[in-house]
């Protein structure tokens, strides 16, 4: 059992029941994947630029606006496994959409893919990493049949 618990900070993407059961499918799908069971527990937040800009200075030292930061809890409280949080800025995800031609959901999907599996330990400092990571990704996405 997976509970997505959502936080809605920003104005410039509608976020609807839609869109928060594709974030809440990519979430299991990832879990799936990996082989994970048991009771999760991630938190999903939508935000600005700015505000992503600041959590990024803070918690990475990097001065810039990003499209998605994963904060790895791993904790465990009332019989759940709390996996951490995902940060996702709405005005990077319209943007990349657009750059890349995806839908918005797409992106969002991704992104959230992308999150997911840093909370689960994978990174992309280096080659081998990235491309470990990479060839997840492809793999879930074909998983949720999001080609493009």
């Amino acid at each position: 059992m997976i509970d997505v618990l959502f936080d809605n900070r920003q104005n410039l993407m509608e976020i609807n029941e839609n869109n928060m059961k594709a974030v809440e499918r990519a979430v299991e799908t990832v879990l799936k994947a990996e082989k994970k069971e048991g009771n999760f527990e991630v938190s999903v937040s939508f935000v600005t630029n700015e505000e992503i800009k600041k959590l990024n200075k803070e918690y990475r030292n990097v001065n810039s606006e990003t499209d998605v930061l994963s904060f790895p809890m791993d904790d465990e409280f009332d019989g759940r496994i709390i996996l951490g949080d995902i940060v996702l800025s709405t005005q990077r995800i319209i943007e990349q959409a657009d750059d890349f031609e995806h839908t918005l959901e797409r992106e969002m999907i991704y992104l959230t893919v992308h999150s997911m599996l840093h909370l689960l330990g994978y990174d992309h400092m280096d080659a081998m990493e990235k491309n470990k990571m990479r060839t997840r990704e492809k793999e879930i996405m074909k998983e949720l049949k999001i080609f493009k």
